[in-house]
C-alpha cells in the first residue's frame, strides 16, 4: 500500500515520526503499543508519548524493537507540549480521556498543524464540539480528525458500510445493527460513561449547536432514529435501542457518501435473547443514568475501578463480540455480521492501531476535516481489519 501524497499534508521527511501514540502507558494505550510493536511495517517511525517519561521508557524496554521507538513527553495541562507533539508527527493517536475533559487542546494542535488525529472517544458532546470548533481549520490545513476508532465505532460504522455495499445503488436503503458481546470494561470506560450521563444537558446543547453549523443535505435524506424496544424476529432476539455514539457515526458516514443512497435509515440495538435479561439491562442503564447525576454517588462508582485498570489477559481471551446487520433496499435483503474477540480492549487496540497505520501509510480518499472511520479510511481499513482477524461477512441474501 502506498503512502498518501498531498501538498496539503506533511511529507515523510517533514517530521521525525509517522505515528505518535499519546497515553501509551494507560490500559488500552499499552495494548495498542504492543500491537504496533508487533505489526508496524519495516521503516515506520513511531513514538510513545505521555507525561511520565520514566513509565514510557519502561514500556519501550518491554516492546520488541523498543530501541527504535521514540519517547516524547506531553501533558494535557501544558498546551505547548501538545503543540510540539502535533508538530513532530504525521499522525497522533490519543487514548487520553475522558476526552471532553482532556482532549480539545490536542485536537486543536493537530488541526492547526495539519496533523492527522484519531481517538477512542464514545462521547457525542466532545465530537460535536470538536466539529464546531476545529473542523473548518482542519479543512484548511488538510488534517483528518477521526474520532471513535475503537469498538466505538469501527465495527458498526464499517459494518453498516460493508452492508450497504452488498445492496443495490441509487435506491432507498434501510439498515439495522444488532450488537451482542461478552466482555468486561476498564476504569477509563466507566469514567467516560458516568461523565456522559452526568452531562446529558450539555450533550444535547452541543448536538443542537452542531446542527446549526452543518450544511443540510439538499437532494438526499439520512436518518438514525432511536428504535423502540421490540422482539426482532430477523435475528431471533430482543432488540434494545443502544444509547451510544455509534448510530451518530453511521449517520455522518451516510451523509457524506452517496453510496448510501437517496434515502438511508439506520437503527442501532443491543440484541438480547431472553426477556428478563433485556428488562434488567434497561433497568440497569436507567439506574446508572440517575446515579450519575449525584456527585457523591458518581465519585463512589468511579472509585470502584480506576482509569488505567481493566480486565486481565485471561478474561480478555474469553471475551467476544458480534454485530449483525440486516439491510434492505431495491428488492434485496442482506444479512451480514462483524465478529471478533475482546471488544473493549484487545480488539479496540487492534482497530485503533490499524486505523493509525491506515492514516499513516495507505492511499486514502483526499478528504480532510472531521471524518468518520468509513469516510476517512473505508475500504483500506476494512481490508486491514479482515487481514488482522476481525470478520466481515455476508451471512445470507435474498429477494424480497
Amino acid at each position: 500500500m502506498s503512502r498518501l501524497k498531498s501538498t496539503d499534508r506533511p511529507s515523510d521527511t517533514d517530521r521525525p515520526y509517522d505515528i505518535v501514540l499519546f497515553g501509551a502507558t494507560g490500559f488500552v494505550g499499552t495494548l495498542t503499543a504492543e500491537y504496533l510493536a508487533a505489526h508496524a511495517p519495516e521503516g515506520l517511525r513511531w513514538a510513545v508519548a505521555g507525561r511520565d517519561t520514566g513509565r514510557l521508557e519502561a514500556l519501550r524496554e518491554r516492546l520488541p524493537g523498543g530501541s527504535a521507538i521514540g519517547v516524547l513527553r506531553a501533558d494535557v495541562s501544558e498546551p505547548a507540549t501538545l503543540r510540539a507533539l502535533a508538530e513532530q508527527s504525521r499522525v497522533v493517536a490519543s487514548t487520553v480521556g475522558p476526552y471532553i475533559t482532556y482532549g480539545e487542546e490536542l485536537v486543536a494542535a493537530c488541526a492547526d498543524s495539519g496533523t492527522d488525529y484519531l481517538d477512542l472517544t464514545g462521547e457525542p458532546e466532545f465530537v460535536d464540539l470538536m466539529f464546531i470548533r476545529h473542523d473548518a481549520r482542519a479543512r484548511e490545513t488538510g488534517a483528518r480528525l477521526v474520532h471513535a476508532c475503537g469498538f466505538d465505532s469501527v465495527p458498526h460504522d464499517l459494518g453498516a458500510y460493508f452492508t450497504v455495499r452488498q445492496l443495490p445503488e441509487g435506491v432507498p436503503l434501510r439498515v439495522d445493527g444488532f450488537v451482542t458481546a461478552n466482555a468486561t470494561f476498564s476504569g477509563g470506560t466507566l469514567a467516560s460513561a458516568l461523565n456522559q450521563f452526568a452531562r446529558a444537558g450539555s450533550m444535547w446543547a452541543a448536538a443542537r449547536d452542531r446542527a446549526r453549523h452543518e450544511p443540510r443535505l439538499m437532494d438526499r435524506r439520512v436518518s438514525a432514529p432511536t428504535g423502540a424496544p421490540r422482539f426482532a424476529g430477523e435475528v431471533g432476539a430482543w432488540a434494545l435501542p443502544l444509547p451510544t455514539i455509534d448510530p451518530q457515526i453511521v449517520y455522518r458516514s451516510a451523509k457524506s457518501l452517496d453510496r448510501y443512497g437517496p434515502d438511508f435509515r439506520y437503527r442501532h440495538y443491543a440484541a438480547v435473547e431472553h426477556l428478563p435479561v433485556a428488562a434488567a439491562g434497561l433497568a440497569g442503564v436507567g439506574v446508572l443514568a440517575v446515579a450519575a447525576q449525584l456527585t457523591p454517588v458518581r465519585s463512589w462508582l468511579s472509585g470502584r475501578l480506576q482509569p488505567g485498570e481493566g480486565p486481565d489477559a485471561e478474561k480478555r481471551a474469553r471475551s467476544w463480540f458480534r454485530v449483525r446487520f440486516v439491510g434492505e433496499g431495491g428488492g434485496r435483503r442482506v444479512f451480514t455480521e462483524v465478529t471478533g474477540g475482546d471488544p473493549g480492549y484487545g480488539e479496540t487496540a487492534k482497530m485503533f492501531a490499524e486505523a493509525a497505520l491506515s492514516l499513516a501509510t495507505d492511499d486514502l480518499p483526499g478528504r480532510s476535516g472531521q471524518l468518520t472511520p468509513a469516510t476517512a479510511m473505508g475500504d483500506a481499513l476494512l481490508e486491514r481489519l479482515r487481514a488482522a482477524g476481525i470478520g466481515f461477512r455476508v451471512v445470507a441474501e435474498r429477494s424480497v
